[in-house]
């Protein structure tokens, strides 16, 4: 969707980077503009990697968006429905190396991509080819970030959270430098990671991105995000009419985080 808003509204060039290979061509036939360079957001040597690839062929970057994500296997019961003995048997039952990988690819990860592209960020300034704009740092967090009673504790809503903050700290510690940073927060938008949740309470007949497709109770805009949600967002943000934000995070989710308990 990312990719998608930028070569088709004038993106001169669009570099992806993933694990999967598979995926990043197809993406990359949306248009020649878009470059895809296999790479693992987990590893400090794949990003330099990456990193250095843009800087021989293009020498300089406008915007970097961090966007991998990784969700653990859910916990499965809630506090209101077990037993204390219950609850603390089955947490234990989850793998510290899942939590890791969580706060690696949700968190860490988000750190080092913005450090091994930091100077190309900074030629991007230099380079002044986008007039009243400076360069910027986007990064995808999630509206899971924000609850205070998550339905299901875990590594992923403490990830996201920590994911938030962390791009509060890189807008006032970038600001020398003329780098912003912001996020969105999105609510449930079609994934592969997403696709249990999805799959509660919609509509198995219709498509989930028509209105009507859920109960209000589950989303009031009644339906999924959509592509066109991705793209004017990204746009808004990325465009001379977004130039003004710095540490903000633009939360899209059709107003479901209004139905969460203990939201704030």
């Amino acid at each position: 969707m990312m990719t998608k808003a930028f070569v088709q509204n004038g993106a001169a060039k669009v570099y992806i980077t993933g694990r999967r290979k598979e995926k990043l061509e197809e993406a990359a036939k949306l248009s020649s503009n878009v470059t895809p360079i296999v790479g693992d957001v987990n590893s400090k040597e794949s990003l330099l990697q990456v990193a250095e690839q843009i800087r021989r062929e293009t020498g300089y970057i406008n915007l970097l968006c961090a966007n991998s994500g990784y969700m653990p296997p859910a916990l499965g019961v809630k506090t209101t429905d077990v037993s204390i003995e219950e609850y603390a048997s089955k947490a234990l039952e989850q793998k510290t190396e899942d939590w890791n990988t969580t706060f690696a690819t949700n968190s860490t990860s988000v750190y080092f991509t913005a450090m091994a592209f930091l100077t190309l960020l900074d030629a991007g300034n230099k380079k002044d080819n986008a007039p009243g704009r400076r360069s910027q740092i986007l990064v995808t967090s999630s509206i899971a970030g924000y609850l205070r009673n998550p339905a299901n504790l875990g590594a992923y809503p403490a990830s996201k959270a920590a994911t938030t903050h962390l791009v509060k700290h890189l807008s006032g510690t970038l600001a020398p430098y003329h780098i912003r940073a912001n996020a969105i927060a999105p609510g449930l938008f079609p994934s592969e990671l997403a696709a249990g949740l999805i799959a509660q309470g919609g509509s198995s007949d219709r498509d989930l991105s028509e209105e009507g497709a859920y109960d209000y109770s589950f989303i009031p805009a009644t339906r999924l995000g959509r592509t066109d949600d991705i793209v004017g967002t990204m746009l808004y943000m990325s465009s001379r009419a977004g130039a003004y934000l710095n540490g903000v995070i633009n939360v899209i989710d059709g107003g479901r985080i209004g139905l969460m308990n203990g939201t704030y």
